[in-house]
């Protein structure tokens, strides 16, 4: 059986795709002259809570963890974090009630917190409603919300502070443009890539790496200056790809990859750091061949801290990453977001492209790849068995040159959980027939020659794996 965080709350080798046209020279990019291009990147979030979903000021959903959210555990935390990457910065997000809590715990909570940017750097910042702030508010709770903890996290730090960043888990388009208009902050992590029937909300739709949003909808790239939103929009947690076809636990946990709970204390130490460097090395060698840039990133609760093997996890992982990847730069959420924003001043220009063959671990099958094309105007994942003659079959399209639109507003007395961005065919295959995967040539023509425009090798003849 494997375990969410709630269920927890509860209780007290890789390797690359052989080579054929897709991993032909034409698919990868030369890295560039940025802080960005030719950056191997490492983000991680330290999340301090009272309540484990602080879904409205009014309204908690979940168990209390105050008595794991301590001074002690935080200060393990970014100890570890030390060590795993000496001179790292990490980021702190904090919510509502962390930040205004009298208890003498989290007064003194909050003052390491400023210690911990004073002495190392660390970004220190606000997250509102425990990841699901649309899930339970109105737009403009959330507006009120994000001034009034950046505010307090203002006051906390001292100095004029002024994060580069807002933690969110999802964040609605209205809200992102809100942060980038009135606040000043152009970064958020504000979408969980790929998520769906599973925790407390669904969102699944976007591109992994960072994109601006659309006023249409925050999962949708824009498409131009009309829908534009100046706040780039990132994931929270690097997950196997092929693990993330899954709605939930249909197929496996669909949140495996660098997450602490569904990798490390679900398989165990060994099992889990083999496949934390599995999903790694589909970023750090391959992906970065041909995106310029490789990312990663995490989220982890200090509420986990107290369980079975997940700090030594971190120790182990970031040795591991440092020994392979000696340059990899662990940075603040703020300071990653930043530097992406100054290579790319719109949606143009981007292409993320994945290739991964599986891990063999839980719905990482081993004898399937999958590759993504992601750009402004759609993402495309195709898939294949890796026996002779196996033909690709695309598992997900979803066209961003479409209208979309977001749920109305949630709010005291309705909570609203659905915000995927679903149209031509989606990964997790929730709706029957439509879902079905099927050869790229059975697609509409509308549909084939939007992917011809972006990638014609696609349509010639496809060697069969070696």
């Amino acid at each position: 059986m494997t375990l969410t965080r709630r269920d927890l709350l509860k209780l007290g080798a890789f390797t690359l795709a052989g080579a054929n046209l897709l991993t032909s020279p034409a698919f990868a990019k030369t890295p560039g002259k940025s802080s960005l291009m030719g950056g191997r990147f490492f983000t991680y979030v330290g999340f301090v809570r009272v309540n484990q979903i602080e879904a409205r000021r009014d309204k908690n959903v979940g168990e209390d963890e105050a008595e794991f959210n301590t001074p002690d555990q935080m200060q393990l935390q970014r100890d570890t974090f030390g060590e795993a990457f000496p001179g790292g910065r990490m980021t702190w997000a904090v919510s509502w009630e962390a930040l205004t809590d009298k208890r003498e715990q989290y007064v003194q909570v909050r003052k390491m917190l400023a210690g911990f940017h004073q002495d190392f750097g660390d970004e220190i910042t606000f997250l509102p409603g425990g990841y699901f702030a649309p899930m339970y508010n109105t737009r403009e709770e959330i507006n009120q919300a994000l001034h009034e903890g950046l505010a307090l996290i203002g006051e906390i730090v001292g100095g004029g502070y002024r994060p580069k960043s807002v933690v969110a888990g999802y964040m609605a388009a209205a809200n992102l443009e809100y942060l980038a208009k009135h606040e000043g902050i152009h970064v958020c992590q504000g979408n969980i890539w790929s998520q769906h029937g599973i925790d407390n909300g669904d969102g699944d739709g976007a591109v992994s790496y960072p994109y601006y949003p659309s006023t249409e909808h925050f999962l949708k790239p824009a498409q131009g200056k009309s829908d534009f939103i100046d706040c780039v929009n990132l994931d929270g947690w690097t997950c196997d790809f092929l693990s993330a076809r899954s709605n939930g636990f249909s197929h496996g946990n669909s949140r495996l990859g660098l997450g602490p709970i569904e990798t490390i204390y679900n398989h165990g130490l060994e099992l889990g750091i083999q496949e934390q460097m599995h999903t790694t090395a589909l970023h750090y060698d391959d992906g970065f061949s041909r995106n310029g840039f490789a990312w990663l990133t995490a989220i982890w609760e200090v509420s986990l801290v107290r369980l079975p093997g997940i700090i030594p996890s971190l120790t182990q992982y970031g040795q591991t990453v440092r020994q392979r990847w000696p340059g990899v730069k662990a940075v603040t959420v703020g300071e990653f977001g930043e530097a992406w924003r100054a290579q790319y001043p719109d949606n143009k220009k981007w292409d993320y492209q994945f290739d991964e063959l599986g891990s063999g671990i839980e719905g990482s099958d081993i004898d399937t790849e999958i590759y993504w094309f992601m750009n402004r105007e759609f993402r495309l994942a195709l898939t294949r068995n890796r026996e002779p003659n196996s033909r690709w079959q695309v598992i997900d399209f979803t066209r961003y040159d479409l209208p979309a639109s977001e749920p109305q507003d949630a709010g005291p007395s309705k909570t609203v959980r659905e915000w995927s961005l679903m149209n031509e065919i989606n990964q997790k295959r929730t709706r029957g027939a439509q879902d079905d995967p099927r050869p790229l040539t059975e697609l509409s023509e509308s549909n084939q020659a939007l992917i011809h425009k972006h990638y014609p090798k696609l349509f010639r003849p496809i060697p069969p794996p070696k």
